[in-house]
């Protein structure tokens, strides 16, 4: 069943211990902003899948921090989120890791759920058809079945 989110208020997202970001719902204005991005169409043709995933992320990232936690400057002194902060942050690996988990992949699951196989309407192989001829009756098999040797 798909529950529906009503409220769309920001969340706060864990994404290394003490590091913890506020994030708007990923909607889908704000996917298809970011698909829109200039930095996201500057992408060249010949880039790679993760060169695309990673301009993309941080387009997202840019559109949905609101606010943050545990994040700060060369000496240690918290910041505010900035676009270049923000790219920066992800540029972190277990950082956009944990951003791709927590927060993207999450919008990505209904996408991923088309893909799979509908359900048997009843039991496992209520759906399945069948692949092999009935056999007939009355008729033996014509040489015995072939089995490995016994050594």
């Amino acid at each position: 069943m798909l529950t529906l989110d009503l409220t769309n208020a920001p969340r706060w997202h864990d994404l290394a211990p003490g590091v913890r970001v506020q994030l708007r719902p990923l909607t889908t204005a704000l996917m298809v902003a970011t698909r829109s991005d200039p930095a996201v169409e500057a992408v060249p043709e010949e880039a790679s899948d993760e060169e695309r995933a990673v301009a993309f992320a941080k387009a997202l990232a840019r559109r949905a921090v609101l606010a943050w936690d545990g994040i700060g400057d060369a000496d240690g002194k918290p910041i505010d989120p900035s676009p270049e902060a923000i790219d920066a942050l992800l540029d972190v690996w277990p950082i956009f890791e944990a951003f791709q988990l927590t927060y993207v992949s999450k919008g990505l699951l209904l996408e991923l759920e088309k893909n799979a196989s509908a359900l048997s309407p009843n039991g496992p192989s209520a759906g399945a058809t069948d692949t092999a001829k009935p056999a007939h009756p009355t008729r033996a098999a014509s040489k015995p079945a072939r089995t490995a040797r016994r050594g």
